[in-house]
């Protein structure tokens, strides 16, 4: 899985396949990624736990705390089959959490 250091103040397109955090809601806290952005200006989010790929969570723009990681490869995880896709997906999210624990220190 390729973890790569985001630039800030990205647009919506180049926003798919960044990690963000929730600021709001039941979700407060959790890690996402974003897999996607609606016309209407949602990001589109998935965990790989509660929100699968195959159906990712609305989440306002605003609601969302992005930390400048990306997952590279957020494309062929999307396109895994079934169960496959949120296994990397948990996977990626998991390794970009350590990888950006370790820039911190």
């Amino acid at each position: 899985m390729a973890v790569k250091k985001k630039a800030k103040g990205a647009s919506g397109g180049s926003l798919k396949g960044s990690v963000a955090i929730s600021l709001a809601g039941r979700d407060k806290g959790v890690r996402y990624a974003v897999t996607g952005i609606t016309e209407e200006g949602y990001a589109l989010v998935a965990d790989g736990k509660l929100h699968k790929a195959a159906y990712p969570k609305r989440k306002k723009l605003k609601h969302l705390q992005f930390d400048g990681v990306r997952i590279e490869n957020i494309d062929d995880i999307l396109s895994s089959p079934g169960g496959t896709a949120d296994a990397a997906l948990r996977r990626a999210l998991k390794l970009s959490a350590v990888h950006h624990e370790d820039e911190m220190i």
